[in-house]
């Protein structure tokens, strides 16, 4: 089995903080959201990791040859132009069963049972509102008829989420190929979920499969409710910290490299190593490697490596390297 992972975006909707490190290699409840994405695929026998990389891509690549041991290939998309072009640079490496991951995708699911006798299954989260995502729709087989983007109706409410296998990865391609030549667009831009409706037209058989939990990190709200989710999920390690003088209010993941002096720590509050922290409250925040935090109070914010803060302001987006002294 093969595992395409596109990542090859700029993060524009996480700036500051993409415009020195690409959006996989933000940290969220102490390591980077790339290593859950990984991880999650562990249980899988996969042969070999494809992934797609661009702007900042060479940290990437860094960091995953430094954490794992597997056949990994590192493919650069230079032009961006849709989800299709970026899967079909992989076109040499893919064979057989396939799966494709979005790397601002997080996910619970049961992926032991995806090999089975249809030819694509879409991971979707039923949600309140479809509105706002990509869909599918069902027919009385349960078998995928149609992809509905931003749907006008609630009829359909399985949002997809931004995981998919196909069972031979040959077909894919044939899709995108014809994908292109047609100039099947959505929005200007090659979607993947229209090469899935080329196939599903030609016969092919898609079903779906529920994810219990999605966690987007796509922007720093989402972020900041992706990191209170894994705290409260077994990343929290109050249990293990202890400043002199230092309230901490679990949950919250503090790095026994930080030093953190006279102030009050948490809820859902993620600090990294090397940060250093005084006289400050800190809650419902991420602050990461190397940060200062001085005599502030902090609440939804997301502070970069190596910035300082210092002053009484609650809520701030401060990328990598900056300093802002509001005292």
């Amino acid at each position: 089995m093969k595992v395409v992972i596109p990542m090859a975006g700029y993060g524009t909707r996480l700036r500051p903080h993409t415009y020195s490190r690409p959006k996989p290699l933000i940290n969220v409840a102490g390591q980077p959201m790339l290593k859950y994405l990984l991880d999650s695929l562990q249980e899988l026998n996969i042969d070999q990791y494809i992934f797609i990389v661009g702007y900042l891509g060479d940290q990437l690549k860094e960091y995953i040859t430094s954490e794992y041991d597997f056949d990994s290939v590192f493919l650069r998309q230079e032009d961006l132009t849709g989800q299709s072009p970026a899967i079909y640079l992989a076109r040499d490496y893919i064979q057989g069963p396939t799966i494709i991951l979005f790397a601002d995708t997080l996910f619970e699911t049961d992926l032991g049972i995806i090999t089975s006798d249809v030819d694509g299954v879409i991971f979707t989260k039923e949600v309140p509102d479809p509105k706002r995502f990509g869909v599918v729709k069902t027919n009385a087989e349960g078998h995928i008829v149609s992809f509905i983007e931003k749907p006008d109706t609630m009829e359909n409410r399985n949002a997809v989420v931004g995981l998919y296998y196909v069972r031979k990865g040959e077909d894919l391609l044939r899709a995108i190929e014809q994908q292109v030549a047609t100039e099947t667009l959505t929005k200007g831009e090659f979607y993947i979920a229209d090469a899935f409706q080329i196939m599903i037209n030609q016969g092919a058989k898609f079903r779906t499969q529920d994810v219990s939990t999605w966690l987007d990190t796509g922007k720093p709200e989402t972020v900041l409710e992706t990191n209170q989710y894994l705290l409260e999920h077994g990343r929290d390690n109050s249990d293990q910290v202890n400043f002199p003088g230092v309230s901490i209010i679990a949950p919250v993941n503090i790095h026994p490299d930080a030093k953190v002096r006279n102030s009050i720590i948490g809820p859902y509050t993620t600090i990294a190593a090397h940060c250093e922290v005084s006289d400050s409250i800190i809650r419902d925040s991420i602050v990461d490697v190397g940060a200062q935090v001085l005599n502030s109070i902090l609440d939804k914010s997301l502070i970069g490596q190596n910035a300082s803060v210092a002053g009484r302001y609650r809520t701030l987006n401060v990328g990598d390297q900056s300093s802002i002294d509001f005292s």
